[in-house]
């Protein structure tokens, strides 16, 4: 029979002998171990960066077509209210500045008659404007009037004179001021549209 006899050595003496081979074992293992958490933290600082470029650049596109169908849309209702706008500017405000007049010249009046004492008030208007404007204010004031036909004169204006006082209407300038603002405002839109 053979006979083993069990080693004895210390311990300090074995883990002095082995630690050099653990440490750099470890050693490579700890570097190994940090350059793969460093190579995938710089993987995902990549990935997020270009999905966040993806993003924005998306985002960017977005709002690009939201602000090309905008100005599209707003273009198509312009230009669908054109026609309309114009008639109205062309056609009804001319009228309405007719049946507005006899009221505006009351209107105007109404501040300047309280200054008054028994003074005529002298109204230069167009004969064609007279009819309106004479059974208005006759109904309306007590005023003693005095109307003077001035020919020259377009259905929508009006001189109120008061002694050395005088205001002028003159629907028909304001007409042609709204009217003109309306024509360019639409070709103004037009311009837009096709720049």
């Amino acid at each position: 029979m053979t006979l083993k006899l069990e080693v004895f050595e210390s311990r300090e003496e074995s883990e002095a002998a082995t630690p050099p081979r653990a440490s750099v074992a470890e050693e490579e293992r700890l570097a190994a171990y940090e350059q793969g958490y460093s190579a995938g933290w710089e993987d995902a600082a990549n990935a997020a960066s270009q999905e966040q470029g993806r993003m924005t650049a998306d985002l960017a596109r977005s709002i690009q077509a939201l602000g090309f169908t905008f100005h599209d849309a707003r273009m198509h209702v312009l230009k669908a209210l054109a026609p309309l706008m114009q008639e109205i500017a062309c056609r009804l405000l001319p009228g309405v500045a007719r049946e507005a007049l006899a009221p505006t010249v009351l209107e105007t009046l109404t501040p300047l008659a309280e200054e008054l004492a028994e003074a005529p008030v002298e109204l230069v208007l167009n004969p064609a404007a007279r009819a309106p404007v004479e059974n208005l204010l006759g109904q309306a004031t007590g005023l003693p009037l005095r109307l003077v036909e001035e020919p020259t004169l377009s259905e929508g204006q009006v001189y109120l004179r008061l002694g050395e006082t005088e205001a002028q209407i003159d629907l028909d300038r304001a007409t042609s001021e709204l009217t003109a603002a309306v024509r360019n405002f639409f070709g103004l839109s037009e311009q837009d549209r096709t720049a």
